[in-house]
């Protein structure tokens, strides 16, 4: 049986005491440590951690689960400068307990973990050896606007989390610039692997369209490498890939979900697959462990999974 402890871990923002999962590789040797964050809605004690402690356990990993603020409606949540420390000092608070291999840290999310994954890649790229994001958003005020016109609880959420309407209050969009990865991705820029990836389907049947994941990778690669807006329109109209953007290959770390986009640039990956609002963490966990720091990030396909039914991720 996989061994999770509830664990508290000091933060030195605010110098509180977080909760958190926490799972122990086996053995006194260094080992890998991953991060993976809950999604939007949820806190720590969403079950996914179980998930991500069990393929922890099979890799022997370390693995921690913060609570970094909980919900994204919370104005200490979502991005904020208090979840950027909360992050940092989970990495520490492991660090100090168990033996990490330095050049093995991974980040991982779907949804509002995505987006956290994003952000952190581009608040701290030093931090990280590879940082694998699934369905993110990258922008929160464009995000706002898109949940607004279809009328998702979403944009309450922001419209909470940043003390007013991105659209009409300066100081609102002014925090949701602050708290959105598009602001800071720069930073990673050829420094970090980065791993992105969602289903076609999102923002249709699922909360968020697909261009949030673009435009992320767009500020990663290299400018001959970018999708244009475009395209992006057109992929997030139709839910279809441009014949020209229309991936050659497959991977089979994906299982039966189809590969119908694969762009990779410097160190940055995009993949849109026949999909909704899904992560897979069995295909993150593939990608990051193949990733090392030092040497030169490998975005060739991965290994066969059987993967868990994680489509369709809450928020």
């Amino acid at each position: 049986m996989t061994v999770i402890r509830d664990i508290f871990y000091p933060c030195k923002f605010d110098r509180t005491m977080q909760p958190a999962k926490f799972f122990r590789a086996a053995g006194s040797e260094p080992r890998p440590l991953i991060v993976c964050l809950h999604t939007w809605s949820a806190d720590c004690n969403q079950k996914s951690y179980k998930q991500y402690a069990a393929l922890a356990e099979a890799e022997n990993w370390h693995m921690i689960f913060p609570h970094f603020r909980g919900p994204n409606w919370q104005a200490d949540a979502c991005g904020s400068d208090l979840v950027v420390s909360d992050l940092e000092d989970a990495v520490i608070y492991a660090e100090k307990t168990v033996a990490v291999d330095p050049a093995r840290i991974y980040l991982t999310g779907g949804s509002g973990g995505g987006h956290g994954s994003l952000l952190m890649a581009g608040r701290r790229p030093d931090l990280w050896t590879a940082v694998s994001a699934w369905c993110p958003i990258s922008d929160i005020s464009r995000w706002h606007r898109e949940s607004r016109e279809r009328k998702r609880a979403y944009a309450d959420h922001i419209e909470s989390a940043c003390g007013g309407d991105p659209e009409t209050s300066e100081s609102a969009l002014e925090e949701a610039r602050k708290r959105s990865p598009v602001t800071w991705l720069a930073n990673a820029a050829d420094v970090l692997p980065v791993d992105i990836n969602t289903g076609i389907h999102d923002g249709h049947t699922g909360s968020v369209p697909v261009g949030q994941s673009i435009r992320a990778y767009n500020l990663l690669a290299a400018p001959e490498d970018r999708i244009s807006e475009a395209d992006i329109a057109f992929i997030e109209e139709n839910e279809k890939i441009p014949s020209h953007l229309a991936a050659k290959e497959g991977d089979p770390a994906y299982g039966t979900h189809t590969i119908l986009l694969r762009k990779q640039s410097r160190k940055v990956r995009l993949t849109i697959f026949e999909g909704r609002h899904d992560m897979f963490p069995e295909t993150a966990f593939d990608w990051l462990g193949r990733q090392v720091s030092g040497q030169p990030a490998d975005f060739s396909a991965g290994q066969p999974t059987d993967l868990y039914d994680t489509a369709h991720l809450g928020k």
